[in-house]
């Protein structure tokens, strides 16, 4: 399985509802370090995974639409905790959207599956992985 991974960064402020949360039921902030890995069999005929410009574009835009927000505010969040692993998972959901736009190009149709990974620290991060499935 060959694998091509991106990287860009995000800065968001949250709270968490239930006890289990502590003090991170306030209102605080977080920047994450976002790696986007995309998987596939093979490479394509250029001899790539994926064109790599494109995925780091593709993710500084998903990333856009919730860098410097207040994802509380955020109403698709609505009621949700907006864990570390609740947005490894709404970044996934994205690319995919993306990959089947056409996004990254002829290319992202073949990707086999993505591996998204939020690190909230150097000792501490959340991922979601999963098959692309574009019909």
């Amino acid at each position: 399985m060959y694998t091509v991974m991106v990287r860009e960064h995000v800065m968001i402020a949250h709270s968490f509802q239930g006890a289990v949360f502590g003090p991170a039921q306030q209102l605080h902030g977080a920047t994450y370090v976002v790696d986007v890995e995309f998987k596939r069999p093979d490479v394509d005929a250029d001899g790539i995974v994926v064109d790599i410009g494109r995925a780091g574009e593709t993710l500084k835009r998903i990333l856009g639409e919730i860098n410097f927000r207040n994802l509380d505010e955020v109403p698709a969040f609505h009621g949700r905790n907006t864990t570390t692993e609740f947005l490894a998972r709404w970044v996934f959901g994205q690319v995919t959207t993306a990959i089947a736009a056409g996004d990254l190009g002829p290319g992202g149709r073949d990707l086999h599956a993505l591996r998204i990974t939020l690190h909230e620290s150097h000792v501490a991060s959340a991922s979601f992985e999963g098959p692309v499935r574009i019909d």
